[in-house]
């Protein structure tokens, strides 16, 4: 699976590499992120590599990432999928300066496309929901932004999926654009979105980008039961400190997941691989993910997460994996798959579906 065989996203036919590159990273703003100089050598390699699907925010590091990207483009721009959001508050005093509304939407594309230096955005993310702004206004703000040719594609992140489930059945019934991607939390430590947002999806046509690929680091195996201490020092989730803060500020770090990140480095020892790599690779199992995106602070990480197209593994690993990391699926989803459930609906009959 190497990067540069490409796959359409969700029911669009964007082509894109199963590995993001995730640009969180890109400028030192918050403490923790690459220089210009070591960001371009991340974005060099993975678009020598033959990736081309880069993941930013008008947030990250206080807009010094879409300024980088703007840089490293140059005359790149057309065979790049560049996706970017919107939502987050660049402007903490003014009321209108964050959330899902036509007002910061419009105001925050004007300003990602002077700090990407270009005239169109490939794929345009609502970054969180704000639980305030109706869904017929975020939608027809998408459906403008599509046909202006500002934007291409609309994709959501971080929202419940009721609320994605009826944006969706709206854009098809009034026919405007619809969602063609869905980011969400997704790693083995942090699995619960297979309750609800990865059939939804799955069934409605987005393809998922599972950020925190691996949980802030913990699925590495950097951290150990010592750091658990540093849980409790943490106020907050402010995104500047260290990437230790910002594991304990978004409960990345617990008892759990480290108990995680030794079945990952067991696999990671049988494969001879590294635990990254395993951990990257698993998200790439569920038939709803297009894939992770690696959010890689060094040229050296980059070149270790690649790595994680070239694993294969076998069914007991598989299986060992998804029990140490299995979650409960709750009502009603474990009930309907009760026997006695089945055989009332179904009788003697013994009916399935295509995939």
């Amino acid at each position: 699976m190497p990067l540069d065989r490409y796959y359409t996203l969700g029911r669009s036919g964007l082509r894109v590499s199963r590995l993001s590159l995730g640009t969180m990273t890109f400028g030192e703003d918050w403490g923790w992120g690459s220089d210009a100089a070591e960001s371009r050598r991340i974005f060099d390699l993975y678009v020598e590599r033959g990736g081309n699907f880069i993941d930013t925010a008008n947030f990250y590091t206080g807009g010094s990432s879409e300024r980088l990207l703007g840089q490293f483009i140059g005359e790149r721009r057309d065979s790049l999928v560049v996706a970017t959001k919107y939502s987050l508050n660049m402007r903490p005093d003014d009321p209108n300066g964050g959330g899902n509304h036509r007002k910061n939407m419009m105001r925050s594309v004007e300003a990602s496309l002077r700090r990407l230096n270009t005239d169109y955005i490939d794929l345009l993310y609502l970054h969180a929901w704000d639980d305030l702004t109706p869904v017929e206004e975020v939608m027809r703000g998408f459906d403008d932004l599509v046909r202006s040719g500002k934007v291409l594609y609309a994709g959501i992140s971080d929202a419940p999926a009721w609320q994605i489930a009826r944006m969706q059945t709206i854009a098809d019934l009034r026919g405007w654009a619809p969602l063609v991607a869905l980011q969400v939390q997704y790693n083995l430590a942090e699995r619960t979105v297979e309750r609800e947002l990865l059939p939804m999806a799955k069934e409605l046509g987005l393809g998922v980008l599972a950020w925190s690929p691996l949980a802030s680091g913990v699925l590495t195996g950097k951290y150990s039961r010592a750091d658990l201490a540093h849980v409790g020092q943490v106020v907050g989730s402010d995104v500047t400190g260290t990437r230790k803060d910002v594991a304990a500020a978004i409960g990345a770090l617990t008892p759990r997941a480290l108990d995680i990140a030794e079945v990952v480095k067991q696999i990671a020892q049988e494969l001879e691989r590294t635990p990254s790599q395993v951990a990257l690779a698993w998200t790439l199992l569920h038939p709803a993910v297009t894939g992770p995106i690696i959010g890689a602070r060094t040229l050296k990480q980059l070149e270790d997460n690649l790595g994680a197209l070239e694993i294969v593994f076998s069914d007991e690993q598989r299986r060992h994996l998804d029990a140490a990391s299995a979650i409960e699926l709750g009502f009603p989803h474990d009930f309907m798959q009760l026997e006695q459930t089945r055989q009332v609906l179904f009788g003697n009959a013994k009916v399935s579906r295509l995939p």
